[in-house]
C-alpha cells in the first residue's frame, strides 16, 4: 500500500489494539484533517508535520465511557464536567447515564454536548426529572413520574445523541411502587427501539430487603424477564443488596440464562464496585461486554473555589462514600487486577461499546477514513494497591494511565485533576 506525503500527525511505534480490525501489534497510525489516513507498520517519519514517539505506550481506538454523570449543574453533584471526565482523562467518548430526561434534553444538547470537546451521547432517563439528586426527592420517581409518550417522542426525535434508556431497578424503589417503572421503562424501550441500561443496586439510601415485604434477591428474577436481547444489566459487581451475588454469595442463576439470549452487562465501575464480590462474579463466568467509570460528584473530589457553584459545604455528609479520584482507565486496570486480560479489557471500553450504540460505523475502531479518535495510554509495572468502598485491596502489577487521547485529531493532555495517582504496594 503506498502512502501520500502530507499526514498532519504520526504516531509512531506504538501497541496498537483495535478488536474491530483484529490488529494488535506495533504500527504506525497516520492522521491527514483530523481523520484516521493509514494505520501500519513504518510509515515514514518525513511524511508527517508532527511526529510522536509512542513505543512501549498502547494506542487505543478512542476509549468510550459508557456510565458518564455530565449534565453538570442542572443534576446537582452527580454532573461532573464533560472534558474532565472524557479527553482531559484520555476518554474521546461518554454516555450520560440518565441525566436528561425528555424534559431537560434541549438544555443537555445546549449546553453540554454541543460545546464539549469530548464525544457525548446519552441514555435517556426513563422518569420526567432525569438524573436529579433522588435520595433527596425519592417521590419523583414514582410511576407518576414517568410518562412513556413523551419520553419515546423525545428519543426519537433526538435520534443523534438519545442512544438508550436509563432504568433503575433497586429494592428502594420496588418497596414503594413495585415494579411498575421497570415496565414502563421496558415499553419506552420497545417503543423507541433503543437499548434499555438497568441499574441494579440498592440506591440513594432507600429502604432495604424487608421492607413491605420486598426481597432485594428476588429483583433480578423479576426484571430480566421484561428485558430484550441488547439490553443492559448494570453494577455486576456491585457491593449493595439485589446485585448479581445474592446474600448467600452466589451469583444468581438467571444471569447465565439472561446472557445466552443476548443481554449485556455493563461494569458500572463507581463506588457500586467491590473486587469481594467481582471476584466471585468472574469466577462464575461473568465477563463483562463493556465498561463503565460511573464516576460523579460524589465519588470523586474535584476542588473548587468558595462561593463557586461547584462549593458544597455538606460535601462530607453526602450519602455514596467514594474514592477522591478515579478514571475510565483506572477502572480498566481494576479488571486486569481481577485476572481478565488486557486483550479481554480493550473490546470493553472500544468496539463493544460502539456496538451497543450502534455507532459501530463511525466510533470504536482505528480504521482509514474514520474521526481521528485515539486514546495513548502508559502501561507501568510494578506494584499498585487498588481499593474499593468496602476498603478491601487487591494487587496490580500492571498499571494503565492516560498519556494524551486525539479527539477529531486535536491532541489533549491527561490533565484532569480526577485522575488518580499510583500507590505502590
Amino acid at each position: 500500500m503506498s502512502i501520500s506525503a502530507g499526514f498532519d500527525l504520526l504516531l509512531r511505534g506504538g501497541r496498537v489494539i483495535c478488536p474491530a480490525s483484529g490488529i494488535d501489534g506495533v504500527r504506525d497510525v497516520a492522521i491527514r484533517n483530523g481523520k484516521i489516513a493509514a494505520v501500519q507498520p513504518d510509515i515514514l517519519p518525513t511524511s508527517a508535520r508532527e511526529v510522536v514517539d509512542v513505543a512501549g505506550k498502547l494506542v487505543l481506538p478512542g476509549l468510550i465511557d459508557t456510565h458518564a454523570h455530565v449534565y453538570q449543574y442542572v443534576s446537582g453533584r452527580f454532573g461532573m464536567n464533560a472534558d474532565l471526565v472524557g479527553v482531559q482523562s484520555g476518554v474521546t467518548t461518554l454516555v450520560d447515564q440518565g441525566g436528561p430526561s425528555c424534559m431537560t434534553l434541549p438544555g443537555f444538547r445546549h449546553f453540554i454536548v454541543e460545546p464539549a470537546k469530548s464525544r457525548v451521547y446519552a441514555f435517556l432517563s426513563a422518569y420526567l426529572v432525569g438524573g436529579l439528586e433522588g435520595h433527596y426527592y425519592p417521590q419523583l420517581y414514582s410511576p407518576d413520574g414517568v410518562d412513556i409518550d413523551a419520553t419515546v417522542k423525545a428519543a426519537k426525535a433526538n435520534r443523534d445523541i438519545v442512544r438508550g434508556i436509563k432504568a433503575h431497578a433497586e429494592i428502594g424503589g420496588f418497596a414503594r411502587w413495585g415494579i411498575r417503572v421497570i415496565e414502563m421503562a421496558a415499553e419506552i424501550g420497545r417503543r423507541a427501539d433503543l437499548p434499555v441500561y438497568v441499574h441494579f443496586g440498592q440506591l440513594w439510601g432507600l429502604p432495604a430487603s424487608g421492607a413491605n415485604g420486598e426481597d432485594a434477591d428476588t429483583i433480578l428474577s423479576r426484571v430480566i424477564p421484561l428485558l430484550r436481547e441488547g439490553d443492559i444489566l448494570a453494577h455486576p459487581f456491585t457491593r449493595h443488596p439485589g446485585g448479581f451475588v445474592n446474600r448467600d454469595g452466589e451469583v444468581h442463576p438467571v444471569i447465565a440464562a439472561a446472557l445466552d439470549r443476548g443481554l449485556k452487562v455493563d461494569v458500572g465501575h463507581g463506588s457500586h464496585f467491590s473486587y469481594r464480590l467481582a471476584k466471585k462474579a468472574i469466577a462464575a463466568g461473568i465477563v463483562p461486554t463493556t465498561l463503565g467509570a460511573d464516576i460523579h460528584g460524589y465519588n470523586t473530589h474535584v476542588p473548587a473555589p468558595a462561593g463557586t457553584p461547584d462549593q458544597h459545604e455538606d460535601d462530607e455528609n453526602h450519602p455514596f462514600a467514594g474514592q477522591a479520584k478515579f478514571s475510565l482507565v483506572q477502572a480498566m486496570s481494576s479488571m486486569i487486577a481481577l485476572g481478565l486480560s488486557l486483550e479481554q479489557v480493550v473490546p470493553m471500553v472500544t468496539s463493544n461499546p460502539a456496538k451497543m450504540l450502534g455507532r459501530e460505523d463511525e466510533i470504536g475502531a482505528l480504521k482509514v477514513g474514520r474521526d481521528a479518535d485515539v486514546s495513548v495510554l502508559n502501561e507501568v509495572s510494578g506494584r499498585f494497591a487498588l481499593r474499593d468502598n468496602e476498603h478491601n485491596e487487591v494487587i496490580a502489577e500492571r498499571l494503565l494511565q492516560p498519556a494524551f487521547c486525539l479527539r477529531g485529531g486535536a491532541r489533549y493532555g491527561a490533565v484532569a485533576s480526577i485522575l488518580p495517582q499510583a500507590v505502590a504496594a
